[in-house]
């Protein structure tokens, strides 16, 4: 039996269980919070919304608040494209400035006005997309709601109410850049629904669903290339594999990556996104709509289910997979049979972190010596192919603007 807090009752949408353990260790994450603070810290709601389609109007946005709040397009990005062959679904996406999630459900009905289907999605935006997961079994339990009784937001109006932002009123709607959860983060923080709900939980499947084809974009993602993940609906589980790719690219070195472009997750995406991701110089994003695949100027590497490809030739030879590939991906499996579910969660994120941060550190040290070439024993040392990740190795000091001499001649020699 857990001890009573001081803590008030949970409401409905406080999806954190009761019997909650306590987070992994006794240090504190965050500096000036306690461990108690940080596990009761408010997220950042500034809207909740309630999405239908309608059958002479198609995706319209039913109710919100804050009701002058702008929600554009994401009468779209709620109700992915496709759902309506699916009876429910979970939907991460970018709004400008902020992320949302929305839970989609699909209810037969007898009536010839609604030709038979209630669809409808239940959704909210914030700030930052770490949080959100806290909240997908109230949106879940709210469009069912929504469903059987239209017309009742009396639970959406009280959770806006106690989970709404006050944002600074800087008139622009910027907000920092999206962050991550670090290693330490997932360690000490890892509770039950977090495995089910939250993207870090879901790295696991996210492995065994791509096999070795994970260290192929594992350099795409270190290159900071604009990955486009295609897949039919339900679409929730593939904007979990967005921010594993992203994930994969993590580095704990200071300064390194400051001047390259960040790995920005898009989440779902659709064609009203077109214009923004034509800006966009590095980014992971997944989509419903075949038709990106036509759009060759909007990615540089394209993945169909476990189908990864690229039509940019210089970056066809990370395709193919090299005996060092191989063997990184042998430790990874071996590594995660070893351990319990929580931490072999943890040691996919730090088999990553540990590998770039070699890679960055060895390239570092070259790089400040008397003589900065890299040699066959420095790319091995690495984890590298000196052969097979040649062109890779090329592109990431061009990338990440690293002062190294390669000597590309003598890479395949012994």
């Amino acid at each position: 039996m857990v001890e009573q807090s001081d803590r008030a009752p949970l409401l409905d949408w406080e999806e954190i269980p009761p019997d909650r353990p306590e987070p992994l260790g006794s240090d504190v994450l965050f500096s000036g919070l306690t461990v108690k603070d940080q596990w009761e810290e408010k997220d950042q709601i500034v809207a909740v919304f309630v999405v239908t389609f309608d059958t002479r109007s198609g995706n319209m946005v039913e109710w919100c608040l804050p009701h002058d709040i702008n929600l554009d397009g994401v009468e779209f990005k709620s109700m992915a494209s496709g759902s309506h062959r699916i009876t429910s679904d979970f939907i991460y996406f970018r709004k400008a400035a902020y992320f949302g999630l929305a839970c989609f459900a699909n209810m037969p009905v007898e009536s010839e006005l609604e030709r038979g289907a209630r669809m409808k999605s239940v959704g909210i935006l914030s700030p930052s997309y770490t949080l959100l997961y806290r909240y997908m079994h109230f949106l879940e339990n709210q469009v069912r709601h929504q469903l059987q009784c239209p017309g009742q937001y009396s639970p959406l109006e009280a959770f806006y109410e106690d989970k709404k932002a006050v944002l600074p009123p800087t008139g622009n709607g910027l907000v920092t850049a999206c962050p991550t959860w670090s290693v330490t983060a997932i360690n000490r923080c890892m509770h039950p629904e977090m495995k089910i709900t939250h993207p870090a939980g879901c790295m696991s499947q996210f492995i065994q669903f791509f096999g070795e084809q994970i260290m192929v974009l594992w350099k795409f993602a270190l290159l900071r290339k604009r990955l486009l993940i295609f897949s039919p609906p339900p679409v929730g589980v593939v904007c979990y594999r967005v921010y594993c790719c992203c994930c994969l690219a993590n580095v704990s070195i200071p300064g390194i990556g400051v001047s390259v472009p960040e790995l920005r997750p898009f989440f779902y995406v659709n064609i009203a996104d077109i214009s923004a991701l034509e800006t966009e110089m590095s980014y992971v994003a997944c989509t419903t709509e075949k038709i990106f695949e036509d759009k060759k100027d909007l990615y540089d590497v394209y993945v169909d289910n476990q189908n990864v490809k690229t039509h940019r030739s210089h970056l066809q030879p990370l395709l193919k997979l090299n005996a060092a590939d191989k063997e990184k991906y042998r430790k990874l499996g071996e590594q995660r049979q070893l351990l319990l579910y929580s931490q072999e969660i943890m040691r996919v994120h730090v088999f990553f972190m540990e590998l770039n941060n070699r890679i960055f550190q060895t390239l570092s040290e070259v790089a400040g010596s008397a003589d900065p070439t890299l040699t066959v024993d420095h790319v091995r040392a690495m984890g590298l192919d000196p052969q097979g990740d040649r062109s890779f190795l090329a592109d990431l000091l061009e990338v990440y603007g690293i002062d190294v001499t390669l000597v590309v001649d003598n890479l395949c020699c012994p």
